[in-house]
């Protein structure tokens, strides 16, 4: 982070009048605030990390208060962060003056995946570390911190060996058909002409205890005759709600209108419950030719991939074994939530892109009957049929204790979002920065990955399509590096350019001011842009650095000048 970006960044924390997720806000002016292990464990363990940000007072409207001694503090953080967390957090430090005060923005970067959670040593693991969630640290349960440790290796808990359950308990006809398709299919592989009880082995369906062969958790699952007698939990749910939130009852006051659940074996789960959800939407009509189609609000393959998706990678471990899949519907969206967050290196802004599997065992069982692909293309198949039906991408939250995909049913580019687009005409758009716009106009806030997964570009083109939008006045940026996002202006507030201009807006505004009177101070372009003290000293000085502007002067008799 540089200067102008702690300036940004107090600025955007002033004006919101809150602390972002990313960022926490200490005051510091009496001292070192002693209890920050928490917000260096939370950050550390929070994709991304996070800022700890000092000489701001929350009580006061987040006013500038200043850091009582920014090189002690400093120093004190930096021995915490090496001597009292495990592991050790790397920290970057970031100091300038607001007001004559000193600030100093310190940069809590992600610990490595394979060394989380990261906790505060005196506290210990079950008491030191800690997670961000909505603004706040707050402790992590066992499960969380059991989470993070199994993602140090490989689980194997699909391998489990329930030792309740016989072969008897396993379809014969399933299996029979499931090793035939393999003798086809790997036409190299001689052990599948063992003894069946060698191959059920070696395939990890069956496994030894005390001389007494028994299912794996994943034989069960996958071939069981009925695996919910052993693990009732380990079932999908469906839940349709009459309103778009779950308290909002029917005309004939009742809770749902319809509440399924569904057993079986993984296929017969996916299949049931994929018809049943495919029943309950809604259809539209298409004339094609002399026939008629009717399309639902969700498309088929989105469905059926995060349905898949949830079954073969949610946690079946015995923390999580008491908990089901979950999908709700509601009148404007669909939820597909599963037990345990993402495995692995993967997190929210990769999927698409990363791929590690939780289950190897159930997957490869899963692989072979097609029910999944291990090439990680799942995410990639459902955006691409969201893009298809012209519905925004799903939103993607990981919970660390549940995965949850959220898929929206409003059309983008309908007849009503392209005549409020048409207020637009005038500006120099191209077609991903419209439906981006649109986008905006329905979840009110955009990101880089948003903007990617919306429009399929990569994050460089993202970047500069946003900024872009920025300079022409039509969004906003809120936050600071990798934390930015960015919000739609009202139309009073955007600008209506003639011609595309070379300089962002408020960038023109002060030079044409410049030119007329010959200098400007903070003063004097806080009134001509109607903007605060924070906000007018990062415009004036990014200019001074870019060469459109010089200083003279200081404190309060600093002026700036053209070159």
């Amino acid at each position: 982070m540089d200067r102008d970006e702690l300036h940004q960044l107090v600025a955007e924390v002033q004006h919101r009048r809150m602390e972002p997720d990313a960022v926490e806000v200490k005051a510091a002016h009496g001292g070192t605030p002693r209890k920050l292990y928490d917000s260096l464990s939370a950050f550390a363990n929070r994709p991304g990390g996070g800022i700890i940000l000092l000489g701001l007072d929350e009580k006061q409207n987040f006013s500038v208060v200043g850091v009582g001694n920014p090189q002690r503090a400093q120093e004190d953080l930096a021995n915490w962060a090496r001597d009292e967390m495990e592991p050790p957090v790397h920290l970057e430090f970031t100091v300038d003056e607001i007001d004559d005060l000193p600030v100093m923005a310190i940069e809590v970067q992600e610990t490595a995946q394979a060394q989380k959670p990261c906790y505060y040593k005196p506290k210990g693991l079950h008491g030191g570390a800690y997670l961000r969630s909505g603004g706040t640290d707050r402790p992590m349960s066992n499960y969380e911190i059991f989470g993070y440790i199994s993602d140090r290796g490989q689980p194997r808990h699909d391998e489990d060996i329930i030792t309740d359950a016989t072969l008897d308990d396993l379809d014969q006809g399933l299996l029979d058909e499931y090793i035939k398709r393999l003798r086809t299919g790997r036409t190299g592989a001689r052990y599948l002409n063992d003894p069946r009880e060698a191959v059920l082995t070696r395939l990890h369906i069956c496994a030894k205890q005390n001389d007494q062969l028994h299912p794996t958790l994943a034989g069960l699952l996958m071939f069981g005759k009925y695996p919910q007698e052993f693990f009732p939990q380990l079932m999908i749910t469906f839940v349709q709600y009459y309103g778009t939130v779950e308290g909002e009852r029917t005309p004939r006051g009742e809770r749902f209108l319809d509440n399924q659940r569904f057993e079986g074996t993984i296929l017969d789960m996916l299949r049931d419950t994929e018809t049943h959800v495919l029943a309950a939407m809604r259809k539209a009509s298409l004339i094609d030719g002399l026939l008629r189609r009717d399309i639902p609000e969700y498309p088929l393959e989105a469905l059926r991939e995060a349905l898949a998706n949830a079954v073969a990678h949610r946690d079946y471990s015995p923390y999580a074994r008491g908990s089901y899949i979950q999908v709700r519907m509601f009148a404007n969206r669909l939820e597909v939530q599963s037990p345990g967050g993402l495995f692995g290196n993967v997190n929210v802004d990769n999927l698409e892109d990363e791929h590690s599997t939780r289950n190897s065992r159930l997957m490869r069982m899963m692989e072979d009957l097609h029910l999944v692909e291990n090439s990680g293309s799942g995410v990639k198949a459902i955006l691409q049929a969201l893009r298809e039906a012209n519905l925004e991408p799903p939103r993607f939250n990981d919970r660390r204790s549940s995965f949850q995909v959220i898929f929206h049913n409003h059309t983008l580019l309908d007849t009503e979002a392209i005549n409020w687009l048409n207020q637009y005409a005038h500006f120099d758009l191209n077609d991903w920065q419209r439906l981006a716009l649109v986008y905006l106009r329905q979840q009110e806030q955009i990101s880089n990955a948003d903007y990617r997964r919306l429009n399929h570009v990569d994050g460089m083109q993202a970047g500069q399509e946003l900024r872009a939008m920025v300079q022409q006045g039509l969004i906003e940026p809120h936050g600071v590096s990798r934390w930015t996002y960015y919000t739609l202006k009202e139309l009073s507030e955007q600008v209506t350019p003639a011609v595309p201009s070379k300089f962002p807006p408020e960038v023109e505004k002060i030079m044409a001011f410049v030119q007329k009177h010959g200098s400007i101070n903070n003063a004097e372009c806080r009134e001509l842009l109607e903007i605060e003290l924070q906000r007018a000293s990062y415009l004036l000085k990014k200019m001074v650095r870019e060469g459109q502007l010089k200083q003279e002067g200081e404190r309060r008799w600093m002026r700036y000048r053209l070159p």
